[in-house]
């Protein structure tokens, strides 16, 4: 009997602040992936809460906790993923070096989110584009606007200093953002197609074709004559 009221007069010592806290920085972050993961593979209405609490190995309950349910959930993916590249995009168009610079760096920041820092993002708003922006909130679609107004200032200035051909700077934002979110969204299915061939084909490096884009865009886009700037117009004197 003495041992059972020591035992029950015991304080309970609760777990560190830190603790506690790392435990729901790693919760987040585990529903923030599992739930990029799952909307890329099914689409936003093809995933169920439970799914993504077993993905991220956690209560579904921590969903709402977290985010206040699978909606909050999705925005927040969204907003997350294009405010890291509209920073860095937007930073690249307020540089003062040379346009046919910038826009390789604007190629070579979308292949960086794609193949590590977000491989699972061009998929899923792929799926978003092609249902017609349905799960985005009005704030949400100003960040792919603001990203193709970063890409018209970076080609206008080029073409404006003669380093561009004059071009549509909306066309050259589609091949852009088009052709590498296609290829990164379509991976899967691409390797497929490859694997059929006899002998079958090896699946093009992600590098490589960051690179491909590059070359394509900057050379294509350059003015006659190798892209000399324009020399300012003297004026005459009076």
């Amino acid at each position: 009997m003495i041992n059972r009221i020591q035992l029950r007069s015991r304080p309970i010592t609760p777990a560190p602040v830190t603790t506690r806290r790392r435990d729901a920085a790693a919760t987040r972050e585990a529903l923030l992936a599992a739930g990029t993961e799952l909307f890329a593979e099914r689409g936003y209405d093809g995933v169920p809460v439970t799914a993504i609490a077993d993905r991220a190995r956690v209560n579904k309950a921590m969903i709402n906790y977290h985010f206040g349910g699978k909606r909050r959930l999705y925005l927040a993916i969204v907003s997350a993923t294009f405010a890291e590249i509209v920073a860095a995009v937007e930073r690249l168009a307020e540089s003062p070096r040379p346009a046919p610079l910038l826009l390789r760096e604007v190629v070579a920041a979308v292949g960086e989110m794609a193949t590590r820092r977000h491989p699972h993002f061009c998929t899923m708003m792929l799926r978003e584009a092609l249902a017609g922006g349905v799960h985005l909130e009005p704030a949400l679609v100003e960040y792919p606007a603001r990203i193709l107004a970063a890409v018209q200032r970076i080609v206008a200035r080029g073409v404006n200093e003669g380093a561009f051909r004059p071009v549509d700077p909306v066309l050259t934002h589609l091949s852009l953002v088009g052709s590498l979110v296609f290829f990164f969204a379509t991976r899967p299915f691409r390797e497929r197609v490859l694997s059929r061939q006899r002998p079958p084909a090896r699946p093009p490096d992600p590098a490589a074709y960051v690179r491909h884009v590059q070359d394509l865009l900057t050379r294509g886009l350059a003015a006659e004559g190798g892209g000399r700037a324009r020399r300012p117009t003297r004026r005459p004197r009076p």
